[in-house]
Parts: C-alpha cells; structure tokens; sequence
C-alpha cells in the first residue's frame, strides 16, 4: 500500500469565523503582541506509544474527520478511511506518532523511517527514484504518512518556524535522526501541495510539476530542521 500524505483537503475546510470585536482602551508602552495561528508558547508535542495509539484511535479518527468539514455522511466516510490507513501504517517497522495537544488534542503528524529493501517499501518503489534514496544514509529516510492540523494552521503563518505543522514535521524528522522527509501526494490534489510547499517541502528531484493522469502521485521532500 502506497503511503499516502493524508492532509484533509483545503477545499472542504470550513472557513474560521472571527470572534466578536470588542472595544478596547488603547494603552501607550509596548505594541501589542500579534499572536499566529501556531503561537510560540501554544501546543506541547509528544509521542505515543503504540499502545497509546490504538487507545486514543477514536480521537484521532474524530479530529481527522472535524478538520476534513463535510456533512455527517462525509464525516464519518472520511474519519473510516483514515483510521484503516492509519491501522496499516502502524505495522510498519518504527511507526512513529507525534501529538499536539494543549487541554485537547490540536493536531498530530507521523510515519515510519525506511532503508529502501524489503516488504516495508512497496508503494514507494516507481516513485522515488535511486538518486533521492543516495542521497541519504541508511535509515536517514523518513516517510511522513499524515499531518493533521487545524485550517488555520494551513492558511495563517505558513512560514513561521513556530507554525505548528512545522513545530511536528521538523520534530517527528528529528525524534528518528532523519536527514530527509518524503511523501507522496496525489499528482492532482492541487491544494495539498500548495500547503505542504509553504511548509518547507519541495519537488524531489526529476519529479514534475505537472498535474498527471488521475491516480498519479507526487513525491515531495523535507529537508530535516526546515
């Protein structure tokens, strides 16, 4: 099974409201503070163990499913699908889950690192090409599988390295002592690429930019700390 970069897509993401504007006397000192969307000081990251995985399995399918918008027919159809990709991706050798919570769960990224032989591989084999897999050491390559964020972490402060996406892209690299992040993306979810490439990832090399025929995939590239 191809491991599939499963961001929920931008084009059904309900759009934030903004709060009520309230009056406020303006006060002479220091300007005030513009907090983003992934404040400095916000989400605390840290991993699950497997076991923790399959008991908050529910938790994660439900925050999947709410960022991913649609009815309830979508909702639950989205929240089934992911938690199959998910239960598969969990058997591979050094799954690897990383949360952000605060009170509650505000998001989540993971994957799996690879060596490039074996079962473990299949899917990535005709996508990513010999020349990225020399690139790296041995066991330096690590496939990111999922980020799940809120919509504001995709459309506010993209950029910022305390943009919680990248808070636990760039985590979840260095937790494993990954030189390079890899995904792959479906070659026509236009909007999902766009998001990942204001994250820090890139095209690997040889890669096209071109939408390609339905079914066709995307690699993109992390380079670890970006």
């Amino acid at each position: 099974m191809s491991a599939h970069m499963l961001l929920p897509t931008t084009s059904n993401l309900p759009v934030p409201r903004s709060a009520p504007s309230r009056s406020r006397t303006r006060t002479s000192g220091r300007p005030k503070r513009k907090w983003g969307s992934s404040p400095r000081e916000g989400e605390r990251l840290r991993p699950l163990t497997r076991g923790q995985v399959q008991d908050r399995l529910q938790e994660l399918g439900d925050l999947y499913a709410e960022v991913s918008g649609g009815g309830p027919w979508a909702w639950n159809e989205a929240r089934a699908a992911f938690l199959r990709h998910l239960a598969a991706d969990a058997r591979r050798p050094g799954f690897s889950l990383l949360i952000a919570e605060t009170t509650v769960l505000t998001g989540y990224a993971y994957g799996f690192p690879v060596g490039g032989a074996g079962p473990w591989w299949a899917g990535f084999d005709g996508h990513v090409r010999g020349s990225l897999l020399r690139r790296v050491a041995p066991g330096r390559l690590f496939v990111v599988s999922g980020i799940v964020v809120a919509s504001r972490v995709r459309r506010e402060y993209q950029d910022r390295a305390w943009n919680l996406a990248r808070r636990l892209q760039r985590r979840l690299l260095a937790d494993h002592g990954a030189a390079l992040g890899v995904t792959l993306v479906e070659a026509r979810d236009a909007g999902m690429i766009e998001t990942l490439r204001s994250w820090g990832w890139r095209s690997a090399g040889g890669d096209t930019h071109t939408a390609g025929p339905p079914g066709s995939c995307r690699v993109l590239v992390l380079s670890a700390g970006a």
